[in-house]
């Protein structure tokens, strides 16, 4: 498959990605918002490591790093905004049922709406 085909492919699509916070996440994440922003939704899972929301452990562990410099730097003023608009963070654990995410239909209609 082209990497062209491959691209288009993400195109309106939603996305879960198990692993958030390892590299091989991150940059699978910034990538993919990089060269197809027009992705429908990514839903990064994180486990809840400590008292922190979902939401700051996406800055402190994923957007907030280096491997992201490239897209804060193309999107300026608008990268928290395109962030929020295109990534949903959610504590669960790929070990429990339905993820161990508590109000899962929430999420799913989110994705469907």
């Amino acid at each position: 498959m082209e990497s062209n085909g491959m691209i288009q492919s993400f195109e309106n699509k939603s996305i879960l990605v198990t692993g958030s916070t390892g590299l091989l996440s991150k940059l699978f994440v910034e990538k993919l918002l990089r060269v197809q922003p027009n992705v429908k939704q990514l839903y990064l899972l994180f486990r809840p490591a400590d008292a922190s929301s979902p939401t700051q452990r996406l800055h402190k562990d994923v957007t907030g790093k280096e491997v992201f410099r490239v897209l804060r730097k193309k999107h300026g003023l608008g990268f928290d905004s395109f962030i929020s608009e295109k990534v949903t963070p959610v504590f669960g654990d790929v070990t429990l049922e339905n993820l161990g995410i508590e109000d899962s239909e929430e999420v799913g209609a989110k994705n469907i709406g």
